[in-house]
C-alpha cells in the first residue's frame, strides 16, 4: 500500500526536527527570578533562554557544589546527531523497502533508543546533584540537588521543572507515524 510507504517516509523525515527544535528543557523558578531561567538541551546542544542563563544557572549550581553545565559535560551531545541522522537514513531505506516488518522494527528502534536515551540523561541528571564539591561555600547536610527527569521538583528556594520540548514531541509523532504505516501495510508481516 503506498500511503504506508508515505507514512513510513515521513516518519523518518521527522526526526530531523531534531536539529531545528530542541529536546528537553529544564526551568527554574525562584525569588530572585520569577519569570524563571530555562536551559534547553538540544541534539547536539546546550543553549538558554538568554545568552546568559547558562552562565547564571553555572554561578548559581557553584554555591552549592554542582559542577559546570556546558557541551563538554555531555559527551551524548557529540554523537547523538549521527545515530539521528542513521535513523532517518535505515527509515528511509526501510520505506523503500517496503516490507510491514521493517516499518515496526522501525519504531521499536527509536522506542529502545529514547528509553536509553533517557536513562542516560537519569544517571547525568544523579551524577549531577550528588557529586557535589565538598568545598562548596553552601553545605545543607543529606541535601542533593539532582533536577527532576520529569516533572517539578523544589531544591532549596528554587522550582525546577523538566519537561520534554518540541523535538522530542517530533520523535514521538515519528514513531506514531511508524506505527501507523506498519498497521496500514496490508501485505503480510515479512
Amino acid at each position: 500500500m503506498k500511503s504506508s510507504r508515505w507514512l513510513m517516509s515521513i516518519a523518518s523525515l521527522l526526526p530531523l526536527m531534531l536539529f531545528v527544535f530542541p529536546l528537553w528543557q529544564i526551568s527554574l523558578f525562584a525569588p530572585q527570578y520569577p519569570n524563571g531561567v530555562t536551559m534547553y538541551i538540544w541534539i547536539n546542544n546546550i543553549t538558554g533562554d538568554t545568552p546568559g542563563t547558562l552562565q547564571n544557572i553555572n554561578i548559581l549550581n557553584h554555591y552549592v557544589g554542582m559542577g559546570k553545565i556546558s557541551v563538554d559535560t555531555f559527551p551524548e551531545l557529540s554523537y547523538f546527531p549521527y545515530v539521528v541522522v542513521g535513523m532517518v537514513l535505515l527509515g528511509l531505506v526501510f520505506a523503500i523497502i517496503n516490507r510491514k516488518i521493517l516499518f515496526l522494527l522501525w519504531g521499536l528502534l527509536f522506542c529502545l533508543l529514547g528509553a536509553a536515551g533517557i536513562y542516560d540523561f537519569y544517571l547525568w541528571e544523579y551524577q549531577y546533584g550528588h557529586n557535589l564539591s565538598p568545598e562548596a561555600p553552601i553545605k545543607v547536610p543529606g541535601m542533593a540537588y539532582q533536577p527532576p527527569l520529569f516533572g517539578s521538583k523544589t531544591l532549596l528556594n528554587f522550582i525546577a521543572e523538566s519537561y520534554p520540548s518540541w523535538g522530542a514531541v517530533f520523535v514521538a509523532i515519528a514513531i506514531l507515524t511508524a506505527f501507523a504505516s506498519f498497521f496500514l501495510q496490508k501485505n503480510s508481516i515479512s
